[in-house]
């Protein structure tokens, strides 16, 4: 894959990306026809970049934009119940300005994190296939790059934790051995060469099937994120 000199040229391939087939006619096809409750939205139907402090210490990385979401506004976790209970949850531990997130120009600013995806598109019943994750991941080895002062990485489900190790691998980052297992709260050690280690923190996602359960609470994922932000500012 090509390798971008900035976040702003590396977005601005995400958004032209066109090579699923799948994916590009599904989210055209709900940006086209909406829901009712947002029938006056002009959908942004697009790959979705990432977003946020180009210095960020945390780099969150979630599972794809969801259809009437981040398909819809154009940012990251924005205008759906994810994206809410996840920005609630950085603004509780100081890496969001606000504690919503609800269209692009709602004035929130993230404050050394960046939020990514192991998708960029928004896939049907959020379930991108393994070759569309394949065709992703070399976006998120880019950001893995660009992000020079990233120190940990928060997965956020078993698919984004999936990708993070894959993406760390084809930058021959030496992940854990044997490889660790997914579960909320887990955590390993991802060694870089030349660099500090990178601490990868895993999360269940914050989907409304998992919040609604109560599988993930609010004190569950502010949690993880107060660990985050105490191991990105360690100096050691």
């Amino acid at each position: 894959m090509t390798q971008y000199s900035s976040l702003a040229a590396l977005n601005s391939a995400i958004v032209a990306c066109r090579r699923c087939p799948r994916l590009v006619a599904y989210r055209e096809a709900v940006a086209r026809l909406r829901k009712p409750r947002y029938s006056s939205w002009d959908y942004w139907g697009r790959p979705v970049p990432g977003v946020g402090d180009s210095r960020a210490r945390i780099l969150l990385v979630g599972l794809a934009p969801a259809a009437h979401g981040a398909n819809r506004t154009g940012r990251m976790f924005t205008g759906d119940g994810s994206g809410e209970f996840l920005t609630a949850a950085l603004y509780r531990a100081g890496l969001a300005s606000q504690p919503t997130s609800e269209h692009s120009g709602d004035g929130l600013r993230l404050r050394g994190a960046y939020l990514a995806s192991a998708a960029r598109c928004a896939p049907p019943d959020n379930k991108p296939l393994p070759e569309e994750l394949e065709a992703c991941r070399g976006y998120l080895v880019q950001e893995f790059r660009l992000l020079r002062s990233m120190r940990v990485i928060v997965a956020l489900g078993r698919v984004a934790f999936d990708a993070v190790l894959r993406a760390a691998s084809e930058l021959e980052w030496q992940r854990p051995y044997p490889r660790p297992a997914f579960g909320h709260g887990a955590a390993a050690l991802i060694a870089r060469p030349g660099a500090r280690p990178v601490v990868l923190l895993a999360s269940y996602h914050p989907s409304r099937q998992n919040t609604q359960t109560g599988r993930l609470t609010s004190v569950m994922l502010y949690r993880v994120m107060r660990r985050a932000v105490q191991r990105a500012g360690r100096s050691g």
